[in-house]
């Protein structure tokens, strides 16, 4: 049979100092002598909060999965952004398309051309004016306004894929 004073033997005192984190109790024997005892953590306890931290981890972890890529889609969008600005920006002063890209950036539209995030080249779908006359979109080709017609209106990414959203980067 166990007794009270046979479980002394396996209980070892802890000094305080070393661990702060265990209470201390004062019991009182029946030999009226009083000693204290460490009382610390429970195994229980110690794996709810295991448990705790591991699924915060698991949290953290799903959000933090999808950052960079989310990083890339922003800088991206912000890409397309500028250089469809750009465009317009000529178009205004110019009265006329780009040639081309690199247009945009000897004529100081943009300080230089900026690189695909996705596919980390400086490479870009340039989407021409059309031409066809029996496009309703078409650019107006007659007169004065037949140099309008020529030139990029549109820049695409040619990055393969598509972005968090499902829609394809070459639609952005």
């Amino acid at each position: 049979m166990v007794t009270q004073d046979s479980l002394s033997v396996l209980r070892c005192p802890l000094p305080a100092s070393r661990f702060p984190f265990i209470r201390r109790t004062a019991v009182r024997t029946t030999d009226s002598r009083q000693r204290t005892t460490a009382s610390g953590f429970t195994l229980i306890e110690l794996i709810v909060v295991v448990t705790i931290i591991g699924i915060l981890a698991g949290v953290a972890i799903s959000n933090v999965r999808y950052a960079q890529q989310k990083a890339r889609e922003a800088a991206l969008k912000d890409d397309l952004h500028e250089m469809r600005k750009a465009i317009d920006d000529y178009y205004a002063d110019k009265q006329k398309y780009p040639e081309s890209l690199s247009a945009l950036v000897s004529e100081k539209y943009l300080r230089r051309m900026p690189k695909d995030p996705i596919t980390m080249r400086s490479d870009w779908e340039e989407i021409q004016a059309s031409t066809d006359p029996n496009d309703p979109a078409a650019t107006d080709t007659s007169g004065d306004n037949a140099a309008a017609a020529t030139g990029i209106i549109d820049v695409k990414s040619v990055a393969p894929g598509n972005g968090l959203d499902g829609t394809p980067y070459r639609e952005w």
